[in-house]
C-alpha cells in the first residue's frame, strides 16, 4: 500500500497536461492589428489570443521583439525562441522547416494606391508640357500637313489664286486642312478640281474621327482622368512601375514568386504607406497583407487618400510557428482551436475591425 501511494505521489506532477514550468520565449514583430507596439507595451489580436491560451495552460512567458518576419524565422530555426505569435502565412517550405499550429486567420495579398496630391492647375501645366502630350500634338500637326500638302499638289496648277505655288502654297494647303478639320469653314480656300474635291471629302470624314479621338486623348492627358490605379489581375500588376512592399513580407515573397523583381522594399509597412501617401510618383502601389493595409488606412486616417483596390491575390492561412519537433505544439493546438471556436472570438475580431474570412 505504501508503495502504491509513493508511485501516485511521483506521478501526480507528470499528470498535469499542458503544464509548462519553464518561461517560454515568445517572438513578436510590430504588425498591427495582430501585434501592436505602443510605448513599449504590446497589444493586438495575436497577443489577446496567446494570452488567453497561456492563461488557461498556466504558462509563463516573455516577449522577444524582432524587426521583421525573417528575424523571427531565423530565431525559430536556431531555437532561440519557443514560438512566434505573429500571423505568418503557411507555405510548403515552412511546413518542412517548422512546426505550425492550426490557422487562426485567413487573409489575402492586397494592393494599395493613392491619389495625386497636386492641384488641378499644376497637374494641367505639368501634363501640357509632357512628352506624351507633345507627341500627340506633333502627330496631329503632321496629319494636317500631309492632307494639306496632297491637296495643294492637286490644286496648285488649276487653282493658283487660292493654292499658290512654292512654299507659300504649302502654307495655303496647311491652312485649308486645319480649317476643314476644325469645321470652322471660312470658305477662303476650296478645291475646284474633281480630284481635289474627292480628297476634301475623304479628309472631312476622316477629320471627324480624328478630332473626336484627339479630343478624348487630350482630355485624359491634361486632366487627372483616373484617381485610382486600375489593377485587376496579375498582368496589370506586372505592367505597373514603382511597386513597393516590405522586406521579408508575404507581399514581397508573392511578387518574387511571380517574377516581379524591381521593387521598392521598406523596413515596415507604416513607412511604405506614408511614402505612398506623400510621394505617389515615387511609389505607385503597395503590395502587402490586405488585412494589415485596411487596418492601418483606418488607424492612420488615410481613407480618401490611400485606397485599397478591390483585387485579391494569394489566399493565406495565418498560424503560430514553433521550432521543428517542438514539445509545445501538442498542447497549444487544442487550446488554439478551442479559442477560435468560442463565441468571444468574433467579438475579438470586431474589436480590431476584422472579420472572419
Amino acid at each position: 500500500m505504501n508503495r502504491i501511494c509513493l508511485i501516485i505521489l511521483i506521478l501526480i506532477p507528470l499528470l498535469g497536461l499542458g503544464q509548462v514550468t519553464e518561461t517560454l520565449k515568445v517572438g513578436v514583430v510590430h504588425e498591427p492589428p495582430f501585434v501592436i507596439k505602443s510605448d513599449d507595451e504590446f497589444t493586438g489580436l495575436s497577443l489577446d489570443l496567446w494570452n488567453s491560451i497561456a492563461e488557461e495552460a498556466n504558462v509563463n512567458f516573455e516577449l522577444v521583439e524582432f524587426n521583421d518576419h525573417l528575424g523571427l524565422l531565423r530565431a525559430l530555426d536556431f531555437k532561440e525562441i519557443d514560438i512566434s505569435i505573429n500571423p505568418i502565412h503557411v507555405d510548403e517550405i515552412r511546413l518542412t522547416l517548422f512546426d505550425v499550429t492550426q490557422p487562426f486567420y485567413v487573409s489575402v495579398i492586397g494592393v494599395a494606391t493613392s491619389i495625386t496630391q497636386q492641384s488641378q492647375t499644376k497637374v494641367f501645366l505639368s501634363n501640357f508640357f509632357s512628352v506624351r502630350f507633345l507627341r500627340i500634338l506633333l502627330l496631329l500637326v503632321l496629319t494636317i500637313f500631309v492632307f494639306g500638302t496632297v491637296l495643294w499638289l492637286v490644286e496648285r496648277r488649276h487653282n493658283r489664286r487660292q493654292f499658290r505655288p512654292g512654299i507659300t502654297g504649302l502654307f495655303d494647303g496647311f491652312w485649308w486642312s486645319a480649317v476643314t478639320m476644325t469645321t470652322v469653314g471660312y470658305g477662303d480656300k476650296a478645291p475646284k478640281t474633281r480630284a481635289g474635291r474627292a480628297i476634301a471629302m475623304i479628309w472631312m470624314f476622316s477629320a471627324i474621327l480624328i478630332i473626336s479621338g484627339f479630343t478624348a486623348t487630350v482630355a485624359s492627358t491634361l486632366t487627372v482622368n483616373s484617381l485610382v490605379r486600375n489593377i485587376e489581375d496579375l498582368q496589370d500588376l506586372r505592367n505597373t512601375k514603382n511597386i513597393g512592399s516590405v522586406h521579408g513580407s508575404s507581399g514581397a515573397n508573392f511578387l518574387g514568386q511571380n517574377d516581379i523583381q524591381d521593387l521598392i522594399l521598406y523596413d515596415d509597412v507604416e513607412s511604405a504607406l506614408l511614402d505612398l501617401y506623400l510621394s505617389s510618383r515615387k511609389l505607385e502601389v503597395l503590395v502587402f497583407d490586405k488585412t494589415v493595409l485596411e487596418y492601418l488606412v483606418g488607424e492612420k486616417q488615410l481613407k480618401g487618400k490611400v485606397f485599397i483596390l478591390p483585387v485579391n491575390f494569394h489566399q493565406q492561412y495565418k498560424s503560430f510557428f514553433l521550432p521543428k519537433d517542438s514539445e509545445h505544439l501538442e498542447w497549444i493546438n487544442p487550446l488554439l482551436v478551442r479559442k477560435i471556436n468560442e463565441k468571444s472570438w468574433p467579438e475579438l475580431l470586431h474589436n480590431y475591425n476584422l472579420q472572419i474570412e
